[in-house]
């Protein structure tokens, strides 16, 4: 063996890739937990990213131009670029690592519907912590606003995978997409409309 080192950081490595899916199926088990008094609560929590969005943005924007708010219309425009970066970003993650639902490579994963697309990451996870981000950032400091809007990602990320349909790490990798997207859109638009 010329270099003994580099067999074993190689040998570590794919031991703590194998540690880390086992913690993430693991615990998927415990959450992924058939409740018919539950199941639809959760799908109604995840389901909330087809209309919140839309609330948010078209209410800023219908304000701003009624009233000529130019803040109520940064925000529209803030909150929109940083969805639409969180699922940009999402679409190419998801196509790049091809990561299988959980239900098709766990079969007792109860996924309540047929299982499409890949898993990693979460792209309800993206996007509401992308909504999330910037609403935080419109509240201004303000920790009594900004602290609690944030139940809603975690509660959209705990019901993908209540619900069969990620992996922790794909909820932890969209939230991180969600975040960066908000940052990144807060600051662009900072520089775009002063």
């Amino acid at each position: 063996m010329k270099n003994p080192l580099k067999y074993f950081l190689i040998l570590l490595f794919f031991s703590t890739a194998v540690s880390a899916q086992n913690f993430d199926i693991e615990l998927l088990r415990k959450v992924n937990v058939e409740n018919p008094a539950e199941d639809h609560f959760w799908m109604d929590v995840s389901n909330s990213i087809k209309w919140a969005p839309a609330v948010y943005v078209g209410g800023n924007l219908t304000y701003g131009l009624i009233e000529n708010d130019k803040t109520a219309l940064r925000y529209s425009l803030e909150s929109s670029m940083s969805m639409g970066v969180s699922m940009l970003i999402s679409s190419v993650l998801k196509k790049a690592v091809g990561r299988p639902r959980p239900s098709i490579t766990y079969p007792e994963i109860n996924s309540y519907k047929e299982p499409n697309y890949q898993s990693f990451p979460s792209s309800h996870s993206a996007l509401t912590f992308a909504m999330t981000t910037t609403m935080a950032y419109h509240a201004n400091g303000r920790a009594y606003i900004s602290i609690p809007i944030f139940s809603w990602p975690i509660g959209v990320g705990y019901s993908r995978m209540r619900l069969g349909r990620h992996y922790p790490t794909d909820v932890l990798g969209g939230a991180i997409i969600g975040i960066g997207s908000g940052i990144f859109s807060h600051w662009l638009t900072g520089r775009i409309i002063k």
